[in-house]
């Protein structure tokens, strides 16, 4: 029997308008039930601080629950880990510091992580984002970067600052630093920043390298002395604190926070994932609330925008990585 090619047409534009029907359906039924998204740092770290804000409201904005689960340590490798072995349908996200995507993978032999970060996990949206703050402890002997600086010539090895696992901002910052500035600190590996800024703030550590917003109350209270930012130029809301930079040309480090999911995700799904997650972002009771208070930025919104965002910055981290010879084992 012969078919004409008016037919096969026929037939094909049928098939497109079911997959189109059954793609719009598919997002328009998302979730039907309990999502659940792993935070790749511990509890009160401000990953979790921006994941739960933003949770609480996806859940109101779905109908839906979700559970927050912290599962902090190994530079992101357990929660990572812990995604890339659930079913690929949006049920199971990662919530992360970006440096997942961007610093990371360059610091470790290809195959030594659990994951690969480009080919396992896509990114579906961005928070926000904020410069480093180099923390010290009171009993540090140091009121400016420089200060700090010289007490680490004097004494290598001396020094220790936090991190919140190998790998992470506060670990590839510190590092940075002491790249640029020619000294040799030791590393002390938490599960998260929330623990490690407990211990400095306890005076177990020296220092810290982080997104300073949860840090801010213990600096107010004098519990900590802030150095310096990571940026370019000084940040608006704290004039009198200097660039890192003002001493030690070249230092510019940030943190930023997004959402991930596994790479086989329906993309109609995680188009909708984008979207009400930017609406939470751009809603100004949101804004004055959760980024103001944590003085922290939105970055980009679409999903090409916030992956594009990662490419330049993983562009970035890849060259200091290569330059330094900064290299985890």
């Amino acid at each position: 029997m012969k078919t004409s090619s008016s037919t096969l047409w026929l037939g094909r534009l049928i098939l497109l308008g079911g997959l189109l029907a059954s793609s719009g359906a598919l997002a328009q039924s998302y979730p039907n039930r309990t999502v659940t998204i792993v935070v790749t740092s511990a509890a009160g770290a401000l990953t979790d601080v921006l994941t739960r804000a933003v949770a609480q409201r996806l859940s109101q904005e779905w109908g839906q629950s979700i559970v927050v689960e912290n599962r902090g340590g190994a530079g992101h490798n357990i929660a990572a880990t812990a995604v890339k072995s659930a079913a690929a349908d949006g049920y199971t996200l990662l919530s992360s510091e970006t440096g997942f995507a961007t610093s990371q993978p360059h610091l470790h032999p290809k195959g030594k992580l659990n994951y690969d970060a480009e080919a396992d996990f896509i990114p579906v949206a961005g928070y926000a984002g904020i410069p480093i703050g180099l923390l010290v402890h009171p009993s540090v002997p140091a009121k400016s970067v420089a200060e700090f600086i010289a007490l680490a010539k004097e004494k290598p090895g001396g020094m220790t600052y936090g991190t919140a696992g190998l790998g992470t901002a506060p670990h590839t910052a510190s590092l940075l630093l002491e790249s640029l500035a020619g000294v040799k600190m030791t590393a002390v590996h938490y599960r998260g920043a929330a623990p490690a800024l407990n211990d400095l703030i306890a005076g177990h550590i020296n220092m810290i390298t982080m997104g300073p917003s949860v840090a801010l109350p213990a600096v107010k209270d004098g519990k900590l002395n802030m150095l310096g930012f990571g940026s370019e130029q000084r940040v608006a809301q704290f004039p009198d604190v200097p660039t890192v930079a003002e001493t030690i040309p070249g230092y510019e480090a940030a943190v930023s926070f997004g959402m991930f999911a596994l790479r086989n995700t329906p993309r109609e799904i995680l188009i909708k994932i984008n979207a009400d997650v930017q609406k939470i972002i751009k809603d100004p009771e949101f804004h004055k609330r959760f980024l103001e208070k944590l003085v922290v930025q939105p970055i980009p919104g679409s999903m090409d925008a916030f992956a594009d965002y990662l490419s330049k910055d993983s562009a970035k981290w890849a060259k200091v990585i290569k330059d330094a010879n900064l290299k985890i084992d």
